[in-house]
Formats: C-alpha cells, structure tokens, sequence
C-alpha cells in the first residue's frame, strides 16, 4: 500500500484499531465473497519519481498537438490564439482551487465573475437570459431540447444536418429516454432548405435546431427557419459559433428562443479537446426552465452591490418534481476564461476578429479550389470553415499532409458518408497567409498524386 499512498503500516495499525478491526481482511469480511477480487490488482512495480516523469513525458510526447504542426482542423475545436491575460487570472488560487461553485455560498468574486459572463452572453446572442454555463456544446443542445419539452409537451424534434454530429447523437441519445423523436433534415447546397425543414414540422414538432454557422460552415437563413417553427408552436433553438457573432446578427434577434454552443473558442486552448464550456440563454419565458443556475446582481442591507444565487434548478435546492436539471456543477473557470477573452477583445475588437477570419477563409477557398482534383462541396457564403470534395482518398490525403507537418482539415466522410472524399478546413487568426499557401501547394500535390495511384496512373517523379 506505501508504493502508492503516502498511508504508512503505523497508520494502518491506528486507523483499524480505532474502528475496532484487526485487519483489512476483517474489515472486508461484510462483502460478499463472490464479489470480491480474487487477486491482487494488476498494478506495476513502485518506480522512483524521476522514472515515472520521464515515463510520463514519453507518452506525451507521442501526442502531436496544434504546436508541432500546421493545422486547418477544425470541427468544432478550433486552434484560435489564448492571451497570456487569461492564464495569469484564472489561474489564480481564488478562481482556480475553490469549492464546487454550485452552492449559494459561493464567493462574491465568484458569483461577480458569473454574473459578467451571464452579460456577455446575453449580449453576444440577443437574449435577456443566460445561465452560468454547462458542460460542453452537445450537452446544451440537448438541455435546450428539454427545456422545449418542458415547455410545449411535445416530443418530435427536427433537426438540421448542419447541426455538429456530437450534438446530434447527443440529442438522439438523451430524447430516447424521454420517449423522444429525432427527425434529420438532410443539407441543399450546403445549408437547410427552410421549406424542406417545414414540411417536416408536424403538430408533433417539439423544436427545430440548426446550427449558425453549419457544420460545413455555411452560414445558414435563420429567420425562414425560426417562422417555420413558430408557425406550428414549436421552439427554434440554434447552437452558435460565439467567435462568428461579431460579424453575424445575434439568433435571438432572428426569432430564436433559446441559443447555445461551444464556448471554446473564447479563450479556451484546445488542450488535446477540452474542457471546455457550453453556454444556454433563453427568452424570459424559459427562464425558469433552464438547467444549471443564474447568478443576479442585488444590494445589502446597507445599500451595497453584491451578488446571488438567484436561481438554481437542480433537485438539491429544490422539490424534485420541480427540478428541470440534474447538473451538479458549471464549467466556471472555463466560462470565466470566455468572459475575459471577450473583455480582452472588446466591442471593436470582436468584429475586427470575424473580419479578418472572413477574408482568410476567403483567400483559402478561392485559392483550394482552383487546384485540380479540388472542387467546392458548397458556394453558400462562409466565416471560418469550408468543405472542399477531393479526388483521392480523403484520409490518405490527410495522413501524407501530416508526414509533411501540415494537418488539412477533417474528413467528413466520418460523420456524412453523403460526401465522400470531403474536406473540412478550418482558418483561425493563428494561420497566415503563407500557411495557406503552404497548404494549398502541399494539397495540391498529394491530391495530384494519390488521385493518380488510386486511377491506376504511374505516377513520374
């Protein structure tokens, strides 16, 4: 026991004398042998410190991560640039080492920091309601889809292709509990078709998800879509890209009640994929609907600012059946990386960002697809992520750009067998022009040669 604890044979001795054992094996003699383990554990022999270190840095070293390479991957997790600032606060011993923050005895700096993130978020998406955020954005797409539940009764939910695959099964999974439906509207040219989404609205039609941007990273026509839903009662939810609300118009000012996402992007490090946070803001009507909690700004008794827990909906601080959220926790020091990378970036700075995005994911579409072997899955217009369709084997073709140390995106046959050979390529602020150069000459010449081997071409070095 000593090679892995720091419990000494003394301790042991003291510690089963004072309940009134004489042994682990008596201690143990309550549980049913057929349940125990007959042998030993399998652990590996004690090792001294410096060994285990190295050990551990060997294994590391096998992960190749956004530092040792070009990369355009993107998907959902993007490589955008995290300011020192970010660190330096959150890593702070307030912020970092405190007690669960779910309990109403949360700090005030805590619950401040909630509540400036509940702000910014309403701000970003155009509603007046945001929780202090949830775990990731799959699981907000499903809580949202709960809170229409809640609100309507219904149980068919129609969904848009372009909504991340995670979120999707995510969604899948959870409404099969609740005997629900999930019915896929397939992409046209590379968005949701609003008349195709509302002949599959029924009475039924619990809520309608799409995604802003789309999983191919079109940037979709919300407000047909938001009329489709609300013209049979049902709840448009969208599950946004944050870092694109600069330049787009906030969903919540398009007719959408409830808007959620992956909050990543804001100041959190891809971090071999995560954590992260997701966020939910909602209308007013949904308030009391919402997972998590809420934190609100009040005065004393003296006259003071200061800051509560104003709502919480888990079934610990309320009567169960009136629960509408079994969320022990929030992700607040990822949440509170979000809030200060958006007071880092500022009013101007967040459109200045989504410009900038714009015209490098401009400059790389236009260049990728005058490579031969390199067509466009889609001219719908974009921000940050584009699908090309390549005339050799996708995976192949990313494999041969890794050996070069350049990764050219995501293969989205994976998750949409409707498009095979297809690409998605991501462009952050991190990646210069002369990356994308770089990835359009390295691209360009696997695709040339792979699309040769798999004709049956020699190909003449």
């Amino acid at each position: 026991m000593s090679d892995y604890t720091s419990v000494t044979s003394e301790d042991l001795a003291q510690m089963l004398a004072t309940i009134g054992v004489e042994s682990i094996e008596e201690l143990l003699e309550a549980i049913p042998a057929d349940v125990r383990m007959r042998e030993p554990l399998n652990l590996p022999a004690g090792r001294p410190e410096q060994d285990v270190l190295a050990h551990l840095r060997a294994l590391a070293a096998r992960n190749t991560s956004a530092d040792d390479e070009i990369t355009f991957l993107g998907a959902g997790m993007y490589d955008h640039y995290a300011p020192a600032l970010i660190e330096s606060i959150i890593l702070r011993s307030e912020f970092l080492t405190p007690y669960t923050p779910y309990q109403p005895e949360i700090s005030q700096g805590g619950l401040q920091a909630m509540f400036e993130y509940q702000t910014a978020m309403s701000e970003l998406t155009g509603l007046p309601v945001s929780n202090a955020s949830l775990y990731e954005g799959p699981s907000a797409v499903a809580s949202a889809a709960y809170m229409s539940k809640l609100a309507n009764g219904r149980s068919e939910f129609v969904v848009s292709r372009g909504v991340h695959p995670h979120a999707r099964q995510t969604l899948a999974t959870v409404a099969h509990g609740w005997g629900g439906r999930v019915v896929e509207v397939e992409l046209r040219d590379g968005v949701t078709d609003p008349s195709d989404l509302a002949a599959h609205i029924g009475p039924d039609t619990c809520a309608v998800v799409v995604q802003q941007p789309n999983f191919l990273g079109a940037v979709e026509d919300l407000v047909p879509i938001a009329d489709a839903a609300h013209a049979v009662g049902a709840i448009p939810i969208c599950s946004a890209d944050p870092l694109t609300l600069g330049i787009l118009e906030a969903p919540g000012h398009q007719g959408f009640e409830i808007v959620v996402g992956e909050g990543q992007t804001l100041g959190n490090r891809l971090d071999f994929g995560g954590p992260s946070f997701g966020f939910l803001t909602a209308s007013v009507d949904h308030m009391r609907r919402m997972p998590g909690r809420i934190a609100g700004e009040t005065r004393d008794a003296d006259g003071r600012r200061g800051f509560v827990l104003t709502l919480q909906t888990r079934e610990q601080h309320i009567r169960r059946e009136k629960a509408t959220s079994n969320i022990c926790t929030a992700q607040a020091l990822n949440a509170l990386a979000g809030v200060i990378y958006l007071s880092w970036l500022g009013r101007q700075g967040l459109p200045e960002l989504g410009e900038l995005l714009l015209h490098r994911t401009a400059y790389a579409r236009a260049q990728l697809a005058t490579l031969e072997g390199v067509e466009l899955i889609h001219d719908q217009p974009v921000v940050r992520e584009f699908a090309v369709r390549l005339d050799a084997p996708v995976n192949a073709v990313i494999a041969a750009c890794q050996e070069r140390g350049i990764h050219p995106g995501f293969a989205l046959e994976r998750d949409y067998p409707e498009y095979p050979g297809g690409l998605l390529v991501a462009i952050t602020e991190q990646r210069s022009r002369a990356d994308i150069d770089l990835l359009v000459d390295t691209l360009g010449e696997v695709v040339a040669a792979l699309g040769a081997q798999s004709a049956g071409v020699e190909v003449i070095r």
